[in-house]
């Protein structure tokens, strides 16, 4: 299966500094550009999309519902499987205070947030629903639209890359991943969009094929 993973639009929650998890905002004004952006892309490779998957949260819904139209895609699979994670009371506080009140914040995958849950439970969580649509839509392609948060961990599980250092890895609006995924194993990986956090800061190079992901650690 090829899994072509894209972020939502920018929120307003994104551009304030603020967490926001299971929470929602609406968009920035400038909210389209990114898209059209990403569509952009997507048109230069030819794509032949056989369904779109998002997270049940309404950004990454609206997302889908966006690209949906752009090719006539009939129906948005919404799935709370590919949620972000669960920042639970801390939906609305800021980065800043965060951070200073807990300082495992991003460090450690295993911290359960309040009445919310780890970035471990997320990672689990949708990648066995991630596995599950490749053994639904084997030598077919997906759009799959998600969240940083998400995205970050399936780059680090499927590329077998250390989870705990790479929770903060930027992943922009304009992320675009490319991922041929076999029996739950990535077998290529590139990224046709903004380069992300691990292509920046030097912890991955594209393409990379099985043999490289197998070493990527």
């Amino acid at each position: 299966m090829r899994a072509i993973v894209v972020r939502h639009y920018k929120t307003l929650i994104n551009a304030s500094g603020q967490i926001m998890g299971w929470g929602d905002a609406p968009p920035v004004k400038e909210w389209e550009a990114d898209l059209h952006y990403v569509e952009s892309i997507l048109r230069q490779q030819d794509l032949r999309i056989s369904a779109i998957y998002t997270s049940y949260l309404d950004r990454a819904r609206r997302t889908g519902m966006f690209y949906a139209r752009k090719w006539g895609i009939p129906m948005v699979h919404d799935m709370a499987a590919l949620n972000e994670i669960n920042y639970g009371t801390l939906f609305r506080k800021s980065k800043l205070w965060v951070e200073q009140n807990f300082p495992a914040h991003k460090k450690d995958p295993d911290l359960v947030y309040p009445e919310g849950e780890s970035f471990r439970q997320m990672q689990m969580r949708s990648i066995r629903f991630m596995d599950s649509l490749c053994a639904r839509y084997r030598d077919k392609t997906l759009l799959v639209v998600v969240h940083a948060g998400v995205i970050r961990g399936f780059v680090s599980h499927y590329l077998e890359l250390n989870y705990a250092d790479n929770l903060k890895r930027e992943i922009s609006h304009r992320y675009i991943g490319d991922f041929y995924l076999e029996a739950g194993r990535c077998a290529r990986y590139d990224e046709l969009g903004e380069p992300s956090g691990f292509i920046n800061e030097g912890v991955l190079s594209v393409p990379l094929q099985r043999e490289d992901c197998q070493q990527a650690m």
